[in-house]
């Protein structure tokens, strides 16, 4: 099962507060553990939402909204993808995680990736060869 862990933003990630040397270590070692555990897909780090922008739909319809956003607790300061066996595990794995905010509170989300056979027989298969080729495209980019 994939899970997407996502690390949600503070007053100083949104200020474009990088994190300290000391920080950066210990989630790299947190990383490192993970890969070795053979569970982490991807992570990274994100800019602030003042780098952002939102794309809203209305109808036909699209506006761009530039950021800030103000909404701090909403926000996303960075993520992982993990391949793990339950949202069990996900979660023991994120109380091991080292404080992603230091001196102040923090939140890690996690969040469940759907697959293939949850979708049902509307995920027709049409539409799972044409998954499986944007797998394999996606994959040349990295």
């Amino acid at each position: 099962m994939r899970f997407m862990i996502l690390v949600k933003a503070s007053a100083d990630s949104e200020a474009g507060i990088m994190p300290s040397q000391e920080l950066l270590t210990s989630m790299g070692n947190f990383n490192e553990e993970l890969a070795r555990a053979g569970i982490l897909v991807g992570a990274d780090g994100l800019h602030p939402s003042s780098k952002g922008a939102r794309v809203r739909f209305s109808g036909d319809q699209r506006s761009v909204i530039d950021g800030p956003f103000i909404e701090t607790k909403e926000l996303i300061a960075g993520y992982w993808i993990w391949d793990v066996k339950s949202r069990e595990e996900a979660i023991e794995w994120v109380k091991r995680c080292p404080h992603p905010m230091p001196g102040s509170d923090a939140e890690i989300e996690i969040r469940q990736v759907f697959s293939a056979q949850d979708f049902g027989d509307e995920f027709t298969p049409q539409a799972r060869e044409q998954e499986e080729r944007v797998r394999e495209l996606a994959k040349k980019n990295t």
